[in-house]
């Protein structure tokens, strides 16, 4: 037994890059043993075949339902003494499968210990059993008679025997394995997550990343949703995954049900979900980010400071100790392929139910700020710059809710075209038409003369003729509209209504002060482009119809384009050719800012993420023409822009951007909020990052 304290190492690059060893994962699998009623031998069978199984596909710990070497059903068998020894065989025969296949198991068992019986857990690692967990809480009610045969286990310590083994005995430890950060577990059994304070909370905040439940909880209609409620809610509350496995086929049925319910959770959210009622022997795997579940305590001050007051409320003897798994007997197969679900647009699910949640949620979110922010100043008038584009189209669709909730007339929305020298007929037309079909009071204002006669006196080449497009062009024309705007809210009473969003925020595609940086409120600030475009489809099929759906739809086909230089050999101003892929500039903004993940380990999961556009889910309403795939040089090329832009040059825009309402989690910028970083910093150290362990 050691006491070393757990700590995060440096990633040890032992293993090839797409490894997810290598990545901070660790690959469990919940296993679905056919039972055969109080037959150990028979039992242990089952078990070894399900580990060799996970051996083979790389999984590292595997967790089997409670008392799974006998089966949970047995009653007053288990006070027979030909069962329980037994019991002790089937263990060494399943401890040897484990070492051969290079995983750590994790069974169900009773225990013979100083003439008592407990319903343990038994981990066994290396050969041989390492760590005896009894089960704290017994179950004396209903259909439960648990005290009839074991005893709590909330208070022993010490050590246990199980055949010629001795072990570790105990409720109260978390097992760390050697040369694997982050890779810490604890265990629970069945009732001791329905207690109040379970057990696993605790684990948790003495270090457990994993959390396992050995469960052989009947079934009856509506159970399994309770299950899945308490294991998302746990791994969300505990900072942690979340492992249950339940008893299914093969339990006796005297007068019980059992269904096999296995899932597997990582801070609330549902990794994976095996099939229940099977009447075959299964396993349900998924590789849990560890590496994450740190930086996600790392950063939530709370977790920690919970931690402090349960160690300073806790004495000596109910502290937690540390079991290290020496790295001989550590898991060390190949660990092939990333098995969990990844969204290839984290601001976007894929699920259609939770993106019309989403979507539903986002848009509300940013008409009930501008409402408060238009109550708060007495506003009855917006002034907002319509190109055409799918920021402007959000912002106006907002503002014209928000009116039509707040009782205000659409007209008071003062709505501006205002063509400049690569304005398209295309794009100055959808603004019209948008304009038009929502009622909202619209005009156009020419910006070339204005800009032609500033470009004159400022000597720009361009007023002598010389086809020269620089910053100072694009600029002169984003600078003018802005000004138009404010001064246009000036004589109307009214406020200006930013359209910037998210995504540009955070790769500093904004004009700085006098341009679109500026607004006196930003509805998008918190609102990543890869949302936008969905939520301009969900408002389209839930809001209007007609012709205000056919614009819509225009303007969602149109090339994102700032169009401020005008188009060469018929191919105009790309956005997207600049500065990125939206879709790929999202994913990295969403797990380098979400959770503070290392640039390779960003490369990693986009690479999983959309080297196939054959594979996986797109989100509902993806047109075809959307549905690319990357490859690694891609994706590290791109975040070699992103890297540059976000940590070195926009961070002085953000410093200073106009209130907004955050919409999305881990989605603000806002130097008031969730992101606060100086000025003038580099981005090597994340570029070195990047270079050194990304081929």
């Amino acid at each position: 037994m050691s006491k070393r304290p757990l700590k995060d190492r440096a990633l040890t690059r032992t293993e090839p890059f797409h490894a997810p060893r290598n990545q901070g994962f660790v690959r469990v699998a919940a296993a679905t043993p056919v039972v055969h009623t109080a037959d150990p031998a028979a039992n242990a069978r089952e078990h070894v075949a399900l580990i060799e199984q996970a051996g083979a596909q790389g999984v590292d710990l595997i967790v089997f339902p409670e008392l799974s070497v006998t089966g949970y059903a047995v009653d007053d068998l288990l006070m027979q003494d030909a069962l329980l020894n037994g019991v002790e065989a089937a263990v060494d025969m399943i401890a040897a499968a484990a070492r051969e296949a290079g995983v750590i198991a994790v069974v169900g068992a009773p225990v013979r210990q100083t003439d008592a019986l407990y319903n343990c857990a038994v981990v066994l690692a290396g050969g041989r059993p390492r760590a005896v967990i009894p089960k704290t809480y017994l179950p004396n009610y209903r259909e439960y008679y648990e005290k009839r045969w074991f005893s709590p286990g909330g208070e022993v310590r010490g050590s246990a025997k199980i055949g010629a083994n001795w072990a570790w005995f105990g409720p109260r430890v978390v097992i760390e394995v050697e040369d694997r950060p982050g890779f810490t577990f604890a265990v629970e059994i069945c009732e001791d997550y329905w207690a109040p304070l379970p057990p696993s909370t605790r684990a948790a905040l003495a270090g457990a990343r994993i959390l396992l439940n050995l469960s052989a909880s009947n079934i009856v209609i509506g159970k399994s949703e309770e299950r899945g409620l308490l294991s998302a809610g746990q791994s969300a509350r505990a900072q942690a995954a979340y492992v249950f496995t339940a008893s299914g086929w093969g339990e006796s049925t005297t007068d019980l049900a059992w269904d096999g319910q296995a899932t597997i959770h990582e801070l609330g959210a549902k990794l994976a979900e095996g099939p229940r009622f099977s009447t075959e022997s299964h396993l349900t795997i998924a590789d849990i980010d560890v590496e994450r579940i740190g930086l996600e305590r790392l950063r939530t001050g709370t977790f920690a400071d919970c931690a402090r007051d349960e160690d300073r409320r806790t004495g000596e003897d109910d502290r937690f100790g540390r079991l290290i798994i020496e790295a001989e007997d550590a898991p060390a197969g190949p660990s092939p392929g990333l098995i969990r679900p990844l969204d290839r647009f984290p601001f976007v699910p894929d699920d259609p139910a939770r993106l019309d949640q989403d979507c539903y949620e986002a848009f509300n979110i940013q008409v009930q700020g501008l409402m408060r922010r238009l109550r708060a100043t007495g506003s009855k008038t917006l002034v907002i710059g319509v190109s055409g584009g799918l920021d402007s189209t959000q912002a106006l669709l907002v503002a014209c809710r928000a009116f039509d909730r707040l009782g205000l007339p659409r007209t008071g929305i003062l709505a501006y075209t205002m063509p400049g020298f690569a304005t398209s007929e295309g794009t100055k037309s959808n603004a019209w038409a948008l304009m038009k079909t929502l009622g909202v009071t619209g005009d156009e204002i020419d910006i070339r003369p204005a800009a032609e006669r500033m470009l004159a006196d400022i000597k720009h080449p361009y007023a002598n003729g010389e086809p020269v497009h620089d910053i100072t062009f694009e600029n002169v024309q984003a600078g003018l509209r802005t000004d138009y705007l404010f001064r246009l809210a000036n004589q109307n009473g009214g406020l200006v209504l930013g359209t910037g969003d998210l995504s540009e925020l955070a790769l500093g595609w904004a004009t700085y002060g006098v341009g679109d940086h500026m607004s006196h409120y930003n509805v998008n600030g918190g609102v990543a482009k890869t949302l936008i475009r969905h939520l301009i489809r969900w408002v389209a099929a839930r809001e209007h119809d007609g012709d205000t759906v056919r614009v819509l739809h225009a303007i969602l086909d149109t090339e994102i384009s700032p169009e401020l230089v005008p188009a060469k050999d018929g191919q105009i101003q790309s956005t997207e050719a600049t500065v990125g892929p939206y879709a790929l500039n999202d994913f990295f903004l969403f797990y380098i800012t979400r959770f503070g993940l290392s640039p390779s380990k960003v490369a990693f999961l986009a690479h999983n993420a959309w080297k196939d556009a054959s594979t996986g889910h797109w989100p509902e309403g993806t047109p075809e023409d959307e549905k690319v795939e990357y490859d690694l040089p891609t994706i590290k090329g791109w975040l070699r822009k992103f890297l540059y832009r976000f940590f070195q040059t926009s961070q002085f825009k953000r410093s200073a951007v106009p209130n907004g309402p955050k919409v999305v989690t881990g989605g603000s910028l806002s130097p008031r909020g969730d992101w606060r970083a100086p000025s003038d910093a580099t981005a090597k150290v994340w570029i070195d990052e990047l270079e050194t362990n990304v081929p």
